[in-house]
C-alpha cells in the first residue's frame, strides 16, 4: 500500500474545478510544447543505481514517511524520469555547457536529511504529488521532467533549512505557491526540489494607520482582501483569481485594476527573501520612502525565484473607494475597441479598469453562465469607474461620449452589486471558462504581449485577423488600459500541423510586439517559454548583465534553474 503523504491544501475554485482533469503529460510530448534536456543517461547505470538508492535511504518508517521501498522506487522514478540530469552531469560530455548538480545518491541523502530536520510529513515522494508539482495543463509549455519531493515548510527558518541542505548537495530548488502560472515558471526541468508554500499562507501584521501589511507567500490575494476588508483598506493588485502572492511577486504580476493601481512592483514595500545558501535578508525596512542603498527589493519583484526565495512579503494598500460602478460598451470592430481605450488614457479620463474582450470570449462568458444575463457577442470594453459619486458620474459621462465617438453600439451599466461582481467575476475566470470548453484532447495555449499606448488598435488589430485565420477557436482578451492584451488559442495537441500554425501565430504576435517597442511579456513572466523572446527583447548583453546577478547570488544555479535565461559557463 501507498505511503501517502496527506498534507492540507486549499486550491482555488476556478481552475481545479471547473477544469477536466486532463493530470497527466500526453504520452508523446512535442517539441514545441515541451523543453527538453539532453541526457546522456545509460538506462543500466540507472538500474544499478536503483539498489544505491534503497540502501541509502531513510530508516524512518515507510509507512508513515512514504519513503520506504515502495517510497524508493517513486524516488528512483522520480530520479530517473523526472531529474535524470544528475547522472548525465557525471559524463564528460554534458558537462559542457550546464550547471553541475548532485547524484541520485547525493539527492536521497538530501532528502533523508531534510525529513530529519523538517519532520516526516513535510517531505512528499508521491506520485501523484510529484505530478501536479511539475506540470500544468494550461501552461504554454513544459518541461519534460518532474521535481524529485516536495517540501512544506511552515515559517521563513524552514526555507533557511531547506536552502542549506540544498546547497549541501547540490540539488536544485523550485519555489511554488499557486501553481497557476502560464509559462511554466514553477517547472522543474532539471529535476531537484519543489518548495510548496501551501502551509506559509498567513497574514503575519497589519498596520492600519501605515496602510501595509505583512504576508506570507501562499496567501491568495482575494483572500487577503476579504480578510482585512473591516479596515477600510484593499490590496489592488488582482491578477487571476487563483495567484497567490509569491508567484505575483515573482512575475511582477498586474491585474485590471493597473489603469489606475500600477502592476506589483508599485505595491511591495519590502521582501524577506532565502538566498541559495540558506541565508535570510529583509531588502529593506518598512517607510513608504527611502534612498539607503540599491533597490533590492525591485531586483527581487519579477525575478521568478531565480535569485532568492521569498517567504514574507510587506504590502502598500488603498483605502476601498466610496463608489464602484461597472460599464460594458459594445463595439463593431476590434479596432474601434482599442482605439476608445487608448484615447481614454490620453485623455486623462478617471477610470479603475479598463478591460477588452472580443466577440470569441463574450460568447464564452455567455456559455459559462453565471452573469445574470446574455450579452452581446461583439468586441466589448468592461470599465470599473471607482471613486466619489460626483467623480464616478463625471467619468461615466466623459467615457460615454468618448465612446459614442468611436462608434459604440450600446453602453450598459450592471444593475447592482451582484450583478457588478457577476460580470467583472466572469472577466477574471475567462480562462477557466475557456477550459472548461475543451474537447478530450485539446490544449489552451494563453499568451500575453504589451506595447505603448499609441500601438494597441495596431497590433491588435492584425493580431485578431490573424486568430481568425486560423479557424479555430481563439480570442484576444487583456488589461488594454495599459498596453497589455493576451491571446487564447484552443487546438489539438496531437495534430503537429495545427500546432504548427498555432505557434507561428503566437511568436509572430510576440515578434510585432517587439518591432513596436514593446515586451513578449506584460505579465505572466518569461519562465520556460519566451527565454527566446526575451533575447530578442533585450539583446545579449543585457542577459549576460542579468547572468551576472544570478551567478554572484546563485553560483550553483540552484534557484528554479533554466528560468528567464539559460546557464552558460563561464572560462
Amino acid at each position: 500500500m501507498r505511503a501517502l503523504v496527506q498534507l492540507p491544501r486549499v486550491f482555488p475554485a476556478s481552475p481545479r474545478t471547473r477544469v477536466a482533469a486532463h493530470c497527466r503529460p500526453p504520452t508523446l510530448l512535442t517539441q514545441h510544447r515541451t523543453v527538453r534536456l539532453r541526457s546522456d543517461v545509460n538506462p543500466t547505470q540507472l538500474e544499478s543505481n536503483s539498489s544505491k538508492i534503497g540502501d541509502s535511504g531513510s530508516s524512518s518508517d515507510s509507512k508513515s514517511s512514504g519513503f520506504g521501498s515502495l517510497g524508493n522506487t517513486l524516488l528512483f522514478s522520480a530520479l530517473a524520469a523526472g531529474a535524470g540530469y544528475a547522472y548525465a552531469v557525471t559524463s564528460e560530455k554534458s558537462q559542457s555547457n550546464q550547471p553541475q548538480y548532485g547524484s541520485a545518491k547525493d539527492f536521497t541523502k538530501a532528502i533523508a536529511e531534510l525529513r530529519v530536520v523538517l519532520g516526516e510529513d513535510a517531505i512528499s515522494t508521491d506520485e501523484d504529488d510529484l505530478q501536479r508539482h511539475g506540470f500544468s495543463e494550461w501552461s504554454s509549455v513544459n518541461a519534460d521532467r518532474l521535481p524529485v519531493a516536495i517540501a512544506y515548510p511552515n515559517n521563513t527558518e524552514d526555507v533557511s533549512k531547506i536552502a542549506q541542505i540544498c546547497h549541501k548537495y547540490r540539488m536544485p530548488m523550485v519555489p511554488y505557491s499557486g501553481g497557476s502560472s502560464l509559462e511554466a515558471n514553477f517547472s522543474a526541468p532539471h529535476g531537484g526540489l519543489t518548495i510548496d508554500f501551501a502551509s506559509m499562507n498567513k497574514i503575519l501584521e497589519l498596520h492600519e494607520s501605515d496602510m501595509d501589511v505583512v504576508v506570507q507567500p501562499s496567501i491568495q490575494w482575494m483572500d487577503l482582501n476579504e480578510k482585512i476588508k473591516d479596515s477600510g483598506l484593499f490590496f489592488p493588485v488582482d491578477p487571476g483569481p487563483s495567484a497567490m502572492i509569491g508567484g505575483m511577486v515573482g512575475t511582477n504580476c498586474s491585474g485590471t485594476n493597473a489603469v489606475r493601481y500600477g502592476t506589483m512592483k508599485d505595491w511591495v514595500i519590502n521582501l524577506t527573501v532565502v538566498l541559495a545558501d540558506g541565508r535570510i535578508i529583509k531588502t529593506r525596512r518598512r517607510p513608504r520612502k527611502t534612498s539607503a542603498g540599491y533597490n533590492l527589493t525591485g531586483l527581487f519583484v519579477g525575478s521568478e525565484g531565480t535569485l532568492g526565495i521569498v517567504t514574507e512579503a510587506t504590502l502598500k494598500l488603498a483605502p476601498i473607494p466610496e463608489q464602484t460602478r461597472v460599464g460594458v460598451v459594445t463595439f463593431p470592430t476590434v479596432r474601434d475597441a482599442a482605439s476608445t481605450a487608448m484615447q481614454l488614457i490620453r485623455q486623462g479620463i478617471l477610470v479603475q479598469c479598463v478591460e477588452i474582450l472580443d466577440e470569441v470570449q463574450m460568447d464564452v462568458i455567455n456559455r459559462a453562465g453565471g452573469t445574470g444575463r446574455t450579452w452581446k457577442t461583439l468586441p466589448t470594453l468592461f470599465f470599473k469607474f471607482s471613486g466619489t459619486k460626483a467623480g464616478v458620474a463625471d467619468s461615466i459621462n466623459l467615457t460615454t461620449k468618448l465612446s459614442k465617438r468611436n462608434n459604440a453600439s450600446s453602453f450598459e451599466f450592471a444593475r447592482d452589486e451582484r450583478e457588478a461582481h457577476d460580470l467583472w467575476s466572469a472577466r477574471k475566470q475567462s480562462l477557466w471558462s475557456m477550459l472548461s470548453l475543451r474537447e478530450k484532447g485539446s490544449e489552451v495555449w494563453s499568451t500575453d504581449v504589451s506595447v505603448p499606448i499609441s500601438r494597441l488598435p495596431d497590433i491588435i488589430e492584425i493580431s485578431k485577423k490573424e486568430l481568425d485565420n486560423l479557424g479555430l477557436f481563439a480570442s484576444i482578451l487583456g488589461h488594454i488600459g495599459d498596453g497589455n492584451f493576451h491571446a487564447s488559442i484552443l487546438y489539438d495537441r496531437s495534430d503537429p500541423k495545427e500546432l504548427e500554425r498555432v505557434e507561428k501565430v503566437v511568436y509572430d504576435m510576440v515578434d510585432r510586439a517587439l518591432e513596436m517597442e514593446g515586451s513578449c511579456t506584460g505579465e505572466h513572466g518569461v519562465g520556460l517559454g519566451k527565454k527566446g523572446s526575451l533575447k530578442k527583447e533585450l539583446g545579449p548583453d543585457t542577459i549576460d548583465v542579468m547572468r551576472s546577478i544570478k551567478q554572484s547570488l546563485d553560483p550553483h544555479w540552484l534557484l528554479n534553474p533554466g528560468k528567464i535565461f539559460d546557464y552558460e559557463r563561464r572560462a
